[in-house]
């Protein structure tokens, strides 16, 4: 067992027996070699199964990688441009001057669709026609490429029918079929999970407290106008079945070990699979937007489709990734050619896990 392995392993399990952490996972890669793979603490605490390293966490806004990588894929292949309009390949979403919109806009959440209709339900978020025709049906809350302000939900819907008219097919289909099935992760990487495999899912819980700090905040915040509070992530919301199986690309399901393995994979060959050009690795990777959030109002940095630098702590811009809700993360540094993911299942409102581990991984390389 390697050093950095055993510093992670005992990080972990003292985070478990502190009560900080549930259940948690951590996968790194360092040139494509899998340097760590360490879990600790349990996965359903009804029934005390622990995790492995195989087991699925539902870690929202993780899986905005995932579907980022999707349409860089795709952009390899020539299907279309980060110029390319999106109303060329979904016609209705040019509606209410939305026709500028282009495939960059909504890599960089410069788009200026943000927000869904007042009244969205979780049920209408699992119904992909639903949502779709509120968001080509939406307005600009500015004018495309001047701003930015994180697209929660429309981000996954709107690159979903990109790649849906790119291809003629579902995103999850094109995440299996180019993505986690060529990286050998097909059932540990998913969008949609089937029912038959949600029995291998990590059970989420709150933090002790989160629900108390979420009814305080005001509600007037732009962060409602863009997601209903009924659709912020929680483990309520992320327990139920249908948002389980419903192909929603804002978010996935994934072990530490897919994800992480999936960002090895843009920064160089892992078991002989690459899933970017080494030409297009930088543009997709550096910083392509900055500004303040229209939704949130901290700075972000946004390459194509990711976010730049750590959830917290440390800026540096050699670093891509994407946080969920929850404290969870996964990334790549072009720089040191490490790629992390650190997955847990208590949902916290702070990334002090992700950074503890983050600075051991980083520390040792």
């Amino acid at each position: 067992m390697s050093t950095v392995q055993q510093q992670v392993q005992r990080a972990i399990d003292e985070l478990v027996a502190s009560g900080t952490e549930r259940g948690i996972q951590v996968a790194a890669y360092r040139d494509g070699e899998s340097i760590v793979d360490a879990v600790a603490g349990v996965a359903d605490p009804g029934s005390g199964r622990p995790v492995t390293s195989g087991t699925p966490f539902y870690n929202f806004s993780i899986g905005k990688g995932a579907t980022a990588t999707v349409a860089h894929v795709l952009v390899e292949q020539g299907l279309f441009d980060y110029e390319t309009p999106v109303a060329r390949l979904w016609p209705e979403f040019g509606a209410r001057g939305k026709d500028k919109v282009t495939v960059r806009h909504v890599l960089t959440h410069t788009a200026g669709v943000p927000g869904l209709p007042p009244g969205t339900t979780a049920e209408d978020v699992c119904d992909w026609p639903t949502i779709c025709a509120a968001i080509a049906d939406a307005e600009l809350w500015w004018e495309p490429g001047t701003r930015t302000g994180y697209h929660a939900y429309t981000f996954g819907y709107i690159v979903g029918e990109i790649v849906r008219g790119a291809t003629g097919k579902a995103i999850s289909q094109v995440l299996a079929e180019q993505v986690a099935g060529p990286l050998g992760v097909a059932d540990e990487l998913y969008f949609g999970m089937p029912v038959a495999e949600h029995h291998r899912l990590a059970v989420l819980e709150n933090q002790p407290g989160a629900d108390e700090m979420m009814a305080s905040m005001p509600t007037d915040l732009p962060m409602f106008k863009a997601t209903p509070l009924s659709l912020l992530p929680t483990a309520e919301l992320g327990t139920r079945a249908d948002m389980l199986v419903a192909d929603i690309p804002a978010g996935g399901k994934t072990s530490a070990r897919a994800i992480a393995r999936m960002y090895a994979a843009l920064l160089g060959e892992v078991d002989g699979v690459r899933l970017l050009s080494p030409d297009r690795l930088p543009e997709v990777a550096a910083p392509a937007f900055s500004g303040t959030d229209e939704v949130f109002g901290n700075e972000a940095v946004w390459g194509l489709g990711y976010a730049v630098g750590f959830p917290a702590g440390e800026e540096r811009e050699t670093v891509f990734g994407m946080a969920g809700a929850g404290g969870s993360w996964a990334g790549a540094d072009t720089k040191s050619g490490l790629a992390i993911a650190v997955t847990k299942n208590m949902l916290s409102m702070d990334f002090s896990s992700v950074n503890q581990i983050v600075q051991i991984i980083d520390n040792a390389r």
